[in-house]
């Protein structure tokens, strides 16, 4: 009982979070390079004008544009035999509906992956990981507006056939569903480029922006089975599991209906319809949507080949007194603390069994091979006289999350395809914007202001995870 010789143990980053170099070589300005630093108490800004008086974390990253080298070096020691990233589309597109693709940004994609290539590691690629153009929240207003359909495919198509030799793997959309949380600004704008829209608003633009996006995945995955039949292209949840407070049936349907509410994209990306309750939803709030019959079809005939997952926690949820015939999911109104669970310093439940419940569960609805493509704890990291790392409680994490997957897989019967922890080496958050929030098994030797010497340093949970890929895992205890 072990794992198949050739899982896929690898590591994870998005472009935005480690290039850096956000204008340099043609490279236009993306959502991402708008958002000002934060906290954990203190939310990211979106600015439409970039401003001297503010920090933007995702303009300097880690500088991996000009450093990948010697990081896939580290990579390749480290024994990785995948490595996800994205593309960022302004380095192909810089305006997002620009005539011609930027050669420059193609020649680094190249480079980049015959670099992985060359040393036995396998491209995983995103193509929208939070980056979209800002000049298409500008000139369309974002994913609201269906043009942005032929320019996300476009741009798509273009690195399909560039690249058709270099990369097996890809995913559309990265944690498409995070939107579903549609009261979230940072939300709607992350996912959707979605701007100054009121709350009462909100919730229906969710849905536009979401079927657009939807409707551009599957034209996706169409065409890029069309340009290589030896594609395997997936699409990208953030998963979360929801629990019931209680035993109280008014608790359990609320958990049924959140987790109906946060993976219904799920169900079109994977399934090729909509689910009955929202549809039903939909017409009944009266937003007449712009969802055509070509549409969908063309949900029907794109679904993709695999599941990727971000897993880092679960949630719990409690009915309120006078619900609604829906059930109505509010992500931060509905959600209460687990007892039964620590939390991280940002306030994240650590639930490692609650992966192989979610691994059970989209297995169980949707009968698609799982990546574990994001898995991994945020914590503050001290360097100690020696440039040693002493990271215990990430090893233990992992340890912990890596254990109940390989019981999913051999005991449950999952087809897992890989597992690739979150922020192989230190990055730039996504949610807050910090540095000290950090995720690698690679020290990267700068604060949240970009200020640092960029030294690299290996973690004890390097050496762990290194000679955990060597054994093919963590051998379970009989």
């Amino acid at each position: 009982m072990a794992l198949k010789s050739d899982f896929l143990w690898g590591g994870a980053v998005a472009a935005h979070q480690v290039e850096g170099a956000w204008n340099e070589d043609g490279k236009g300005d993306s959502i991402a390079d708008h958002l000002t630093s934060g906290s954990v108490n203190q939310g990211r800004c979106i600015t439409p004008i970039i401003s001297r008086d503010n920090v933007y974390p995702n303009h300097f990253g880690i500088n991996l544009y000009h450093s990948y080298k010697n990081d896939i070096k580290l990579f390749a020691d480290l024994g990785l035999k995948c490595f996800r990233t994205s593309i960022a589309w302004t380095r192909i597109y810089p305006n997002g509906d620009d005539d011609v693709p930027n050669e420059s940004g193609l020649d680094f994609y190249d480079n980049l992956f015959d670099e992985l290539n060359k040393n036995g590691i396998e491209p995983i690629v995103t193509l929208s990981h939070f980056e979209m153009p800002y000049g298409l929240v500008k000139k369309y207003g974002g994913w609201k507006n269906r043009k942005l359909i032929d320019f996300f495919v476009k741009f798509a198509q273009t690195v399909f056939k560039r690249y058709k030799h270099k990369v097996k793997y890809w995913m559309t959309f990265n944690e498409i569903n995070n939107q579903s949380d549609f009261q979230s600004k940072l939300a709607l704008y992350s996912n959707s480029g979605i701007m100054g829209c009121s709350l009462k608003d909100s919730e229906k633009i969710m849905y536009q922006a979401a079927h657009y996006e939807l409707v551009a995945s599957a034209r996706t995955v169409i065409t890029g089975h069309e340009i290589n039949p030896n594609f395997k292209i997936g699409c990208m949840l953030a998963m979360a599991p929801i629990y019931p407070s209680t035993p109280n049936p008014k608790d359990i349907f609320k958990a049924e209906r959140a987790n109906q509410a946060r993976y219904w994209f799920g169900d079109i990306q994977c399934l090729g319809i909509y689910p009955e309750w929202l549809k039903i939803y939909q017409k009944q709030s009266n937003w007449n949507l712009d969802i055509t019959q070509s549409d969908l079809d063309i949900l029907k005939k794109g679904t993709v080949d695999y599941i990727g997952l971000s897993y880092y926690m679960s949630m719990t949820v409690e009915a309120d007194n006078h619900e609604d015939p829906y059930y109505t999911f509010y992500e931060e109104k509905n959600k209460i603390k687990n007892k039964y669970l620590k939390e991280s310093e940002w306030g994240w439940q650590i639930d490692p069994i609650g992966l192989r419940f979610s691994l059970n569960w989209l297995n169980d609805r949707y009968h698609k091979p799982l990546f574990i493509v994001e898995n991994g704890l945020g914590a503050r990291d001290t360097v100690s006289n020696k440039n040693e790392i002493h990271d215990q409680y990430r090893i233990n994490y992992l340890k912990a999350h890596i254990l109940e997957m390989e019981k999913a897989i051999i005991y449950d019967g999952i087809d897992i395809v890989g597992y690739t922890p979150w922020g192989i080496i230190d990055l730039i958050s996504a949610g807050t914007g910090e540095m000290s929030k950090r995720y690698g098994l690679i020290y990267v030797d700068q604060n949240d202001k970009g200020y640092g010497t960029g030294k690299r340093l290996l973690k004890d949970s390097y050496y762990w995870y290194q000679a955990l890929i060597k054994n093919n895992g963590i051998k379970l205890e009989e």
